[in-house]
């Protein structure tokens, strides 16, 4: 025990056990928060947040009692982000609004200085509530830009057409180079074929890709139709949303 407690000292700038007597400040406020996060991973809510980052940072700055246990627990696994600490989620707060009273910008009320007894690390109940209500606004307004980005893809299906001429005598190739040359926004034409139907009689079975609120089925048989020497009728012989 004792060795792993020398261990842990080295790695996480800690002392070694105090032997009793009376801390100053900066130790009855680290054990304030060793006793905030006995039964918490984190300092405010289920997950690394600014606030875990706030308290990291003045942390830092001090010798760590290493029979603070959840403390030293909590320390170690925030260390274990690196760089990462400074993109946790919610909003960034300082100690004051965390709920620690005489705050100041060096080691806020972790700094040795003689603190009331009465001193309240997190303030009251309705301070983190207040907090937690933020980090939850903070990750709804991630969930809608996310969902925003997803609804901007772009739906498109995948049509395979057929197209039959008027009889044996009609030139498939031209047939294939007039359906072709239909060009518009959001229509990319795709392979094709000759499939047999009777007497000699081949029809166009062609596919194209389009995109839904540019090209509608009623537009391609539209402008296939128009090449009405050519053509006699287009059916649709499979419609895929992509």
């Amino acid at each position: 025990m004792q060795l792993a407690t020398a261990y842990a000292a080295s790695k996480l700038n800690v002392a070694k056990p105090s032997s009793g007597g009376g801390g100053d400040g900066s130790e009855s406020c680290l054990l304030a928060i060793n006793d905030h996060l006995a039964n918490r991973s984190f300092i405010v809510g289920y997950q690394p947040s600014q606030a875990d980052t706030t308290v990291y940072r003045e942390v830092s700055g001090n010798t760590l009692p290493s029979e603070f246990l959840h403390l030293m627990r909590w320390y170690r696994h925030i260390s274990s982000y690196g760089n990462d600490i400074d993109k946790f989620p919610g909003p960034k707060q300082t100690m004051a609004e965390l709920g620690f009273h005489g705050a100041t910008d060096q080691s806020v009320s972790c700094n040795g200085q003689d603190e009331d007894e009465d001193f309240e690390l997190f303030g009251s109940d309705e301070e983190e509530s207040a907090a937690a209500e933020r980090l939850k606004e903070e990750r709804i307004r991630m969930y809608e830009e996310k969902k925003k980005k997803k609804e901007a893809v772009t739906a498109k299906s995948n049509i395979i057409l057929d197209v039959k001429p008027w009889d044996d005598e009609t030139s498939m190739a031209d047939m294939e180079q007039a359906v072709r040359s239909i060009t518009t926004d959001g229509l990319l034409w795709g392979a094709s074929k000759l499939v047999p139907l009777a007497y000699g009689i081949h029809k166009l079975q062609i596919s194209c890709v389009v995109e839904d609120d540019k090209v509608g089925v009623d537009f391609l048989e539209e402008e296939i139709t128009k090449y009405e020497d050519l053509v006699q009728s287009v059916d649709i012989a499979a419609f895929n949303k992509i």
